[in-house]
């Protein structure tokens, strides 16, 4: 399916068309998208990361404390250690991308 605008995909229309790839009807692709979704949220809030083939990886890492400027004092403070989600993409979906 080519998409000729720049608005992101909504979930009811990536429902609709991952039921149409599937051969399937809404109902169950929406459940996969459900079941997909959870197990990526709970194996990166563990801690681990994902691989979806073809599309990258979803992983949780670790940031130290750090320091940080407010920009609107401009006054230095100390962040504390917190974990954020990084997601990397598959070199296959870039060479599509710029195919």
């Amino acid at each position: 399916m080519a998409v000729a605008n720049t608005k992101p995909m909504t979930k009811t229309q990536f429902v609709a068309t991952l039921a149409e790839e599937m051969g399937s009807d809404k109902k169950t692709a929406a459940a996969a998208l459900d079941a997909i979704s959870a197990v990526v949220t709970r194996v990166v809030a563990e801690g681990g990361a994902v691989t979806l083939p073809g599309i990258g990886k979803v992983a949780c890492r670790a940031r130290p404390e750090r320091q940080v400027r407010n920009p609107q004092t401009q006054e230095m403070m100390t962040k504390p250690a917190d974990k954020v989600v990084k997601v990397t993409i598959a070199k296959a979906l870039k060479d599509s991308v710029n195919a």
